[in-house]
């Protein structure tokens, strides 16, 4: 009588454990997904590009983009960091909801972000760095705070930028203005509470806290968000090794004690600070594009280290790598963007097309390089299809980046300046009115410092240097046209 009754439990137990295993089975079957965002790169600062700069190395970069594709022309929805985050966190344009194309679109509840989609198909979800999407910032109580928006976990800041080295409580109690400029310093907002560093670097700071999650969270599908705040500024603030690298010498670090910093913020103050060393002047032309190799030196070693540790823990060949820059670079941190005209805060091709480039073994070839131009709205429709998630092709404004469409229309809009792209061509108001201080000698001026309505010829004219529109007038009206209907048809829908 007992052996008879063993075998239903017997069955029983099998047939759990058959199902425990099926549903390992099928979550292992989903790839991980590891998205790393970078701030204000270069486009020629990217080593898998052919026109990359010949004082760079980026050879972990170039470990992405040699394992899968690299895109020749990526393009973000806005010329900074908050807008074009939203875009690309949300796969919308984000002047669908935000009609004045601000600074600070923030996040609706009515969208519904990639996080979430991944969030609710099974994955961990954190997010590691730079949280801007320009506004509410410093509070964890908003939709714009990642864990309202999917995020499980969130270890960094909720602002434009952060000081490099100081992170800890002990600083911010001692400086009077610690939010009050574009960038802050102090404790990094973790989770619902903050945490405090009392020493470290704040690029080693992320990657060891993205490591410590890659290595809590193996066993089951994840989606990490690695949001640098390298390359942004301070561009000075850098390891010692780096900067005796590129031998170039280090500049103190701010002291709330100190009153030698003068300029229109009060001496003494971080603002003031800040104010000093983001731009030129208190550093010169030479001096600032060897910081940013140091930084940007820095920065690649970092994601080394990630991509080790993938590799170590064997999750590399069950991984999609993302690779991005968040918008153009700026010549104003030494940045250098050749062959594209001027860079970050216009919607010439330096401020808008990034270096992008994305990885999945046993799935995409290596070694492609894309020319059909892309968009950063293109990222989330990518993962949540790697990710067996089915959405409407109607939801989203980005597509599949592994089937792009040489004809797509793509459009801009920011500030009072808009483009458009079509096939080759686009057409453009755009100006170049939001530069403060002298860029640096890297810096490749536009055309035109005017509203008037330019075209140009992206495939021949990649530089943007002769202007077409008298020459094709009816590709002139076919374009600004294409852009009135489409802005017609879908700003304000949510």
């Amino acid at each position: 009588m007992k052996n008879l009754l063993l075998i239903p439990i017997l069955l029983f137990t099998f047939a759990c454990t058959k199902e425990k295993s099926k549903k390992k089975v099928n979550e292992l079957d989903k790839p991980n997904i590891l998205l790393i965002v970078v701030d204000d790169l270069g486009y020629a600062d990217f080593e898998p590009l052919e026109n990359k700069s010949s004082d760079i190395s980026t050879p972990n970069m170039a470990r992405i983009a040699n394992a899968g594709m690299v895109f020749t022309q990526a393009y973000t929805t806005a010329p900074v960091c908050s807008p074009s985050r939203a875009g690309m966190l949300t796969g919308k344009n984000q002047f669908r909801w935000d009609k004045h194309a601000s600074w600070g679109p923030g996040l609706p509840d009515s969208v519904k972000t990639m996080a979430e989609y991944l969030k609710d198909a099974g994955y961990t979800t954190s997010r590691i760095g730079k949280n801007d999407l320009g506004q509410k910032f410093h509070r964890n109580d908003v939709r714009e705070y990642p864990l309202h928006h999917g995020y499980d976990e969130f270890l960094g800041f909720s602002a434009h930028a952060h000081d490099y080295w100081l992170n800890s409580q002990e600083i911010k109690e001692r400086t009077p203005d610690p939010y009050g400029t574009s960038a802050l310093l102090g404790p990094l907002m973790h989770n619902m509470n903050e945490k405090s560093y009392e020493e470290g670097y704040l690029t080693d700071i992320f990657t060891n806290e993205a490591i410590d999650f890659i290595k809590r969270k193996k066993d089951k599908p994840f989606f990490l968000t690695l949001a640098y705040n390298s390359v942004h500024h301070l561009i000075h603030q850098v390891p010692q090794k780096y900067l005796d690298k590129y031998n170039v010498e280090a500049i103190p670090n701010y002291d709330p004690d100190s009153l030698v910093v003068f300029g229109k913020h009060k001496a003494g103050t971080y603002s003031a600070y800040y104010d000093k060393y983001s731009r030129l002047g208190a550093i010169n032309d030479e001096n600032l594009r060897k910081y940013y190799l140091a930084n940007l030196n820095c920065l690649d070693d970092n994601i080394g280290r990630v991509l080790d540790v993938l590799e170590s823990e064997k999750l590399d060949k069950n991984t999609i790598i993302v690779f991005v820059s968040d918008n153009g670079g700026t010549p104003l941190n030494g940045a250098n963007n050749a062959p594209l005209t001027a860079g970050k805060y216009s919607i010439w091709e330096g401020g808008i097309r990034v270096p992008m480039a994305i990885s999945w073994p046993g799935k995409i070839e290596e070694g492609l390089v894309v020319d059909d131009y892309v968009s950063t709205l293109d990222i989330m429709p990518t993962l949540l299809k790697a990710a067996a998630i089915e959405i409407a092709d109607d939801t989203l404004d980005g597509i599949n980046l592994l089937k792009p469409r040489k004809n797509r229309l793509l459009v801009w809009k920011w500030q009072k300046t808009w483009a458009v792209r079509k096939g080759d061509w686009k057409l453009t108001n755009t100006n170049e009115n939001s530069w403060k201080g002298r860029p640096s000698n890297l810096y490749i001026k536009p055309i035109a410092d005017d509203f008037t309505l330019k075209l140009f010829n992206l495939t021949n004219d990649s530089s943007e240097r002769v202007n077409l529109a008298d020459k094709y007038p009816e590709k002139v009206t076919f374009l600004k046209t294409a852009y009135e209907n489409w802005m017609k048809q879908n700003v304000g829908k949510y």
